[in-house]
């Protein structure tokens, strides 16, 4: 089996030579380092890895498929390698370089042509959709930490706490049982704030009749997790019942609907139309769900304009929701690995609705 940097030259166009890629994501999917910084060029037959003394011992330890460099004159360093290799046409990486670093590399590579097409960057973007088992085995990892951290923040919940409260416990226990850090933000929410999708957690106190959601997620070598749960504290009205049991059926159904050859857009439709016709239709403003890997959110989209097709490997979270401005919102979360004939759901805590 091809490694992902030999897999990444073995697709490069035809009339491209070589590839910079300087994003810190990609640079840990293809070498397997976390960093703050480097630049890794990969050409047809090797790739290099240029990086600082911050890094060097851990990368000539740790970095895979690539020739570690310590970085002195980046500059230089470019120079003479594409000269080695008779580079003349570089592509780098369209959706993350900015006309800064492009003017950078024009300057520091006068004698080779700067390509800025997507193409590189569409190849990237589709060999990062499909996991493989190592890949599959640490968001694996990273949502048994988030699914005990679930479990956990059930019994430090209560009237009286703030949402800030609850989103520190849920951070700081995750950590001490293993996350590297938090996937992203912490979502706390709690009573009107609840209808935030995206809301962050304040100085709001929980209430009873409160509900509260929390959309949240661990890191393992750099792999997110990413789930969300709506809780309720002390009994929630009819109204919220409702709104809980047509976002939860959403989710089922949808996750039922995933399957190898189904378009991304006819997955969002299962969750979205159902609950339209529920009569919640304007309150389901965000896309059904997202792949995840070394970011949080990456390609492919449940959204009503992707049509990328689903294919064994892929790995998305299924997220409706409703949210009734002003009042209360709910969303559910889970993260499933596709498969030929349907998809693997990962996310084992509870869905019913738990009242505190």
């Amino acid at each position: 089996m091809m490694s992902k940097l030999e897999t990444l030259m073995s697709r490069l166009p035809q009339d491209v030579d070589a590839v910079i890629l300087n994003s810190e994501h990609n640079r840990l999917y293809y070498t397997g380092l976390a960093s703050s910084a480097g630049t890794l060029l990969v050409l047809r037959e090797k790739a290099y890895f240029i990086i600082d003394f911050r890094y060097i011992e851990v990368a000539k330890k740790k970095a895979q498929g690539c020739e570690v460099l310590l970085q002195q004159k980046l500059g230089e360093q470019l120079r003479q390698l594409t000269g080695k290799h008779g580079v003349k046409r570089i592509a780098l990486e369209s959706e993350n370089c900015s006309v800064k670093e492009y003017t950078s590399f024009c300057r520091m590579l006068p004698e080779c042509e700067i390509l800025t097409d997507d193409r590189v960057n569409a190849v990237i973007t589709e060999q990062r959709m499909i996991k493989d088992e190592h890949e599959l085995s640490l968001i694996r990892q990273a949502q048994e930490l988030t699914d005990r951290s679930f479990e956990y923040i059930l019994d430090y919940i209560s009237p009286g706490k703030t949402e800030r409260e609850i989103a520190l416990e849920l951070e700081f226990y995750s950590r001490k049982i293993g996350s590297e850090g938090p996937s992203f933000e912490f979502i706390v929410v709690s009573g009107p704030n609840s209808s935030l999708p995206h809301g962050v957690p304040g100085e709001r106190v929980v209430q009873n009749g409160d509900f509260i959601t929390m959309d949240y997620g661990c890191l393992i070598e750099g792999y997110h997790s990413d789930m969300t749960r709506t809780i309720a504290v002390g009994e929630p009205s009819d109204d919220m019942k409702a709104v809980y049991d047509k976002v939860l059926e959403a989710n089922l159904k949808a996750i039922d609907a995933i399957k190898a050859g189904e378009p991304c857009n006819k997955i969002d439709a299962v969750a979205r139309d159902l609950i339209a016709a529920a009569g919640y239709g304007g309150c389901f403003g965000h896309g059904l769900g997202h792949s995840l890997g070394v970011q949080i959110h990456e390609d492919p989209r449940f959204n009503p304009t992707d049509e990328t097709v689903c294919v064994p490997g892929m790995m998305m979270t299924v997220e409706p929701g409703i949210y009734l401005e002003g009042r209360f919102g709910c969303r559910i979360e889970d993260t499933v690995y596709i498969t030929e004939n349907g998809c693997i759901d990962i996310t084992k805590s509870p869905k019913e609705l738990i009242v505190l």
